[in-house]
């Protein structure tokens, strides 16, 4: 795992180094200078004749010292100075002074010329109030410009901890960034305004963060070590067995979907509860399954003490419509107090109807909303949402108690304890009608595999999204379909099997 951090965070670990572990910052500026041309010339990148522009703050004395590098390594380097020299910081003023003892002039416009290379060292993390005025046109005035782009630590305008663009914002290609990502570089709209980015050493680690560490983290591939292992010795119940409340009439796919998505990420038993209707689909579409069906108008006759006896775990939800049956269903559901349970779509929906339902769901319960769904639990739109993920998500999980999987082009987890998981995996071929019904269930069979709700949540996003990966560069991301990231799971746990 991987800590991801807020501006704030960055900047009291950066406060923590100098101050707890006597490292000057002067040292720290120069090491992420040093790193940051180090990659230039890794990736080849065209140096020859770079702009630089660089802001008052501590950023700026980093693209200072990067132009200083550059220079005496021979480059030709133009150096903007875009803030107010009497507002500098001590260690921006002690860069321009190094930068000027060497004879390298700071221009106070950006000099006509072709530049191969523009680098943004205006504003760092700490911004936090719109860019406006000369500076909204200097960047305006970059991303016009030829030659690769890329932002020193992070692209200015964007916010690092939201994401949001304040203002104008640069348009990078590329984002060196330092010690840790933050939020602003992964969520949206900061994620397309940083191109790829790349995190950098520079001396600021972990220790930084003494007795406070940051409450947000990325899964990587290192941690599908997590996945519950397969045994020699070993039966169907070993894996545990599903409950899946699932589609209505002409909903049957959702169903399918999810069953199969739960055997592909290794359940061993799972048995549908959906309307007769149903029957010849759910028979040839998933002959694995096991089947109990309903009449929509005798939904008690179901064997409902038997169902939740037989279950390690639910899934309710997929394809389910919100009817009067459904909620009947979702009441029975909701009734049980031992079993974790996933709950998606419909059955989000109804709650979102039915308030008083969300008062009662179990311990070990997973929601996973979409933003619609999740502006309807929440009872607000999802312009607000978008611009307030992790809040979001965060408040949903404490208010309720249930670990809220909020999905979005970065899925954040939120767990009740205040836990935070950005996902980084998977890609905009997943934007498809049913990826959803995959998801429940790929994190339904992780739960009736005996990981705690805390984990299985996180880790059934990663795994959702990095099949997606992989069938994007199996078939490509137009035209993938929802039934492809089941066979996506399937290739995955082919390579860990590996």
């Amino acid at each position: 795992m991987q800590y991801i951090l807020t501006g704030t965070e960055m900047q009291l670990c950066d406060a923590n180094t100098t101050a707890h572990y006597k490292m000057p910052s002067i040292v720290l500026m120069e090491r992420a200078a040093l790193a940051f041309v180090e990659e230039l010339k890794q990736r080849q990148i065209d140096t020859g004749h770079t702009l630089i522009l660089c802001g008052s703050g501590n950023n700026g004395g980093d693209g200072m010292a990067v132009a200083r590098l550059l220079a005496l390594d021979g480059q030709k380097v133009t150096v903007v100075y875009a803030g107010n020299p009497a507002h500098a910081t001590e260690q921006n003023s002690k860069q321009r002074q190094i930068l000027e003892a060497y004879g390298i002039l700071v221009h106070e416009d950006v000099p006509e010329g072709d530049y191969s290379l523009v680098i943004d060292a205006v504003f760092g993390v700490g911004l936090s109030r719109p860019v406006e005025g000369s500076y909204a046109a200097l960047l305006a005035k970059a991303n016009e410009m030829g030659g690769i782009k890329v932002a020193l630590d992070i692209a200015s305008g964007v916010n690092a901890d939201d994401g949001q663009v304040l203002g104008e914002g640069f348009h990078a290609d590329l984002t060196f960034t330092f010690a840790f990502l933050k939020r602003g570089q992964l969520l949206y709209p900061g994620s397309e305004y940083s191109g790829s980015v790349v995190c950098l050493p520079m001396g600021i680690d972990e220790h930084g963060f003494l007795e406070q560490k940051p409450p947000m983290v990325a899964l990587e591939q290192t941690d599908l070590k997590l996945l519950p292992r397969r045994r020699a010795y070993s039966n169907k119940g070993t894996y545990g067995k599903l409950l899946l409340i699932a589609g209505s009439v002409g909903m049957a796919g959702a169903a399918v979907l999810a069953a199969r998505a739960a055997y592909a990420a290794g359940c061993g038993y799972v048995r549908v509860v959906t309307p007769s209707e149903n029957r010849v689909i759910l028979q040839t579409a998933v002959p694995e399954a096991v089947l109990t069906f309903y009449d929509a108008n005798h939904t008690d006759d179901l064997p409902w003490e038997e169902l939740f006896a037989w279950a390690d775990g639910i899934v309710a939800g997929p394809g389910l419509g919100t009817s009067d049956t459904a909620l009947m269903l979702m009441r029975r559901v909701l009734s049980q107090k031992h079993l974790p349970l996933v709950l998606d779509a419909d059955a989000l929906n109804l709650l979102a109807r039915h308030r008083e339902l969300l008062l009662g769901m179990p311990k070990q319960t997973i929601v996973t909303p979409h933003l619609g769904e999740m502006a309807r639990l929440a009872r607000t739109t999802v312009d607000e949402i978008q611009k307030a993920l992790a809040d979001t998500a965060s408040w949903f999980a404490e208010e309720y108690r249930a670990v809220c999987v909020l999905k979005d082009a970065r899925t954040i987890t939120a767990l009740p304890e205040g836990g935070l998981y950005i996902n980084c995996s998977g890609n905009d071929g997943m934007a498809v009608a049913g990826s959803g019904d995959v998801l429940s269930g790929i994190i339904g069979s992780l739960l009736v595999q005996k990981l705690p709700a805390s984990l299985a949540a996180p880790l059934g996003v990663y795994v959702h999204g990095m099949a997606g990966d992989l069938m994007a560069v199996k078939i490509g991301k137009a035209g993938l379909a929802a039934s492809d990231l089941v066979e996506g799971v399937k290739m995955l746990a082919k390579e860990l099997g590996r």
